[in-house]
């Protein structure tokens, strides 16, 4: 279903070891578990040891094992605002089989699922979300003020003496690893034509683990190192959330999550490393691609390139599906007329209003990371432009591109302005102008970053293209630098014309080479 949704652009610690199976598909739950961490079982664990000092410490719960149900998108985002860590599944099952998602069978397949958090016992519920508190728990990094009036209370053998009471003791370090271990790693990936073939770091993504209710997230560094700031004496369960720290996250497990998830299993309390290769799991390596594909254009875009970075919070669909990748910016604001995207994808029209892609990155022809890379610049140089347009310009853009893809048998880009549709509707002929000026700079930019991190020269373009992304190129090798060439692109440039107008009057000591660049190339 979601294959057809939106297409736009035709861009042509221990070592987990990549070997290592990773499941898709909906997680199976096996029995359900004692959970150690609810107070009552915590209140067992110190009776049980410290028998003549419980009735002196104070065990009040510190956090809330809750989960919520979302009616929408919208809910799902509330939720994310506040800062929850959510998992589709409970925490307190066996997991039988992992995979992607969980689904619960009593709620209706076309909607969200049930979504499950620790929040703090304070925590203010937003108003008109359904949830449900399933335990009241204590953990006691949570509670610095009981382990200040105790000191005499080792906190980690009464974590133990709960798994025992409840019996999870088999979950347990053996005794000789006792101690607990604060879980610490590297995440990377071997991109065979960058960095000499040598393993680069997986940057700004989440890594997540939790054993019950006890749940640990950090971030990874632009190296691909990772920390947590709790200990854990049992084998946590490792997650890779896609979740970018640079601020977009790539979706979607399922159809109803906002960032994907890839679960690495069981690892111990000391952390786990891993190396993502081009053999590895396909879904785990076109996440790990788009995502430092995705962080690499961001963070260049302040370090070197002096260009807008993409807005805040954008959602990036992978379609293994595609080939075609496209950046619609419908989270942002763009406003597709219902009747295009009808005559366009039929039926599946309500999709595209209630899951609202940024942008989509079609991987269905080529699965090295170099393609990719070169996709998702291309389309990340779009979502800079859309940062100095907004939806106003898009919108009609947008529309000119599905337009075409319908009318010209599958050319996303159509015939420009002398377009039959475009030449008589003033919304498509906009859309012709900013479609000409916008895979302009896109196939600029994104073919440039691309030869500087692989090298070659700049590729020649098809004669199919309407469009002359070679006319930026050859002011870039004469002396425009990428920024002025992006400055040059705003709200009130829609066409080739404007665009040519603001290039001149921004660098009037260049005109001359602006205006010959344009007849050479015949513009």
């Amino acid at each position: 279903m979601l294959a057809l949704v939106i297409v736009s652009c035709a861009k042509e610690a221990v070592e987990v070891t990549p070997s290592r199976e990773i499941h898709h598909g909906m997680i199976e739950l096996g029995e359900k578990l004692e959970d150690p961490y609810t107070v009552e079982n915590v209140e067992r664990a110190v009776r049980s040891l410290y028998p003549t000092k419980a009735d002196r410490v104070d065990i009040h719960p510190t956090d809330l094992y809750v989960r919520f149900l979302p009616a929408t998108d919208a809910d799902l985002a509330v939720l994310e605002e506040l800062g929850l860590y959510l998992m589709d599944h409970p925490m307190d099952y066996r997991i039988a089989r992992e995979g992607d998602y969980y689904h619960d069978p009593t709620v209706a397949d076309e909607s969200i699922t049930w979504q499950y958090a620790v929040v703090p016992r304070d925590f203010d519920f937003p108003s008109g979300l359904k949830y449900e508190i399933l335990d009241r728990c204590y953990i006691s990094e949570h509670d610095l003020t009981t382990r200040a009036s105790a000191p005499d209370i080792d906190w980690r053998l009464v974590e133990r003496e709960a798994f025992r009471l409840t019996g999870n003791e088999a979950m347990l370090e053996p005794a000789v690893k006792a101690d607990a271990g604060t879980p610490q790693g590297r995440i990377t990936l071997l991109d065979p034509l960058h960095a000499g073939g040598k393993p680069v770091g997986v940057s700004g993504v989440m890594v997540a683990c939790n054993v019950f209710v006890k749940i640990a997230t950090a971030y990874t560094e632009r190296d691909g190192y990772y920390k947590m700031s709790k200990s854990f004496s049992s084998n946590p369960r490792y997650r890779l959330v896609f979740k970018n720290d640079a601020g977009f996250s790539i979706g979607f497990n399922f159809i109803l999550i906002p960032a994907s998830v890839s679960t690495l299993g069981s690892g111990t309390p000391s952390g786990v490393d891993y190396t993502v290769t081009e053999d590895d799991d396909a879904w785990l390596f076109r996440r790990t691609a788009v995502n430092n594909a995705a962080w690499d254009y961001i963070s260049r875009c302040t370090e070197d390139l002096d260009i807008s970075t993409p807005p805040q919070d954008l959602r990036i669909w992978i379609l293994p599906f595609l080939k075609e990748s496209s950046t619609p910016m419908l989270h942002h604001g763009t406003v597709v007329d219902a009747d295009i995207v009808k005559e366009y994808v039929g039926s599946y029209a309500p999709v595209v209003s209630m899951f609202l892609p940024d942008m989509t990155i079609g991987t269905s022809e080529g699965a090295t990371f170099a393609d990719i890379y070169a996709r998702t610049v291309h389309e990340m140089a779009h979502a800079s432009h859309f940062s100095k347009t907004g939806s106003s310009l898009w919108t009609p853009y947008v529309a000119y591109i599905l337009k075409s893809f319908v009318l010209d048998g599958g050319t996303p880009y159509g015939n420009g302005p002398d377009s039959g549709f475009a030449s008589g509707v003033e919304l498509f002929r906009k859309g012709a102008g900013m479609c000409e000026i916008g895979e302009m700079w896109a196939y600029f930019l994104g073919d440039s970053m691309n030869k500087e991190r692989y090298g070659g020269a700049m590729p020649s373009y098809s004669a199919s293209l309407w469009f002359r992304p070679e006319i930026l190129g050859y002011l870039y090798e004469r002396g425009f630098l990428r920024s002025e060439i992006f400055k040059a692109l705003g709200a009130d440039v829609y066409d080739l014309s404007t665009f040519k107008t603001r290039l001149c009057s921004l660098y009037p000591e260049r005109q001359w080479l602006v205006n010959q660049t344009f007849s050479a190339y015949g513009k």
